[in-house]
């Protein structure tokens, strides 16, 4: 039985691009809960930061979050926040 793995995305967005960073970040949080394997998906904002955005994940396996990593809304939110994002974090963690 494999562990539930969790996801830890950091994105940064440039000063002037926080808005259209906010706003496409929340055009995945509905089509990501309907995919196969999602717990969790939950997006925060940094309250010293605004242009700190994380998300906390939760998936039943990699396999079904690598599948989310080239799912058609991700490609969609890439191509929309191009040369917006000063830096991208992931970590894959499991609980302890």
């Amino acid at each position: 039985m494999s562990k539930t793995l969790t996801i830890v995305a950091s994105i940064e967005a440039k000063p002037d691009k926080i808005d259209l960073v906010k706003a496409e970040l929340q055009k995945l949080i509905a089509p990501t809960l309907k995919e196969a394997g999602c717990i969790q998906y939950d997006l925060h904002q940094d309250n010293q930061n605004p242009a700190l955005f994380l998300f906390f994940e939760n998936w039943e396996s990699r396999k079904l979050w690598q599948d989310h990593m080239n799912n058609t809304h991700l490609a969609e939110y890439a191509s929309a926040t191009e040369g917006s994002i000063n830096s991208i974090v992931i970590q894959e963690m499991s609980r302890v």
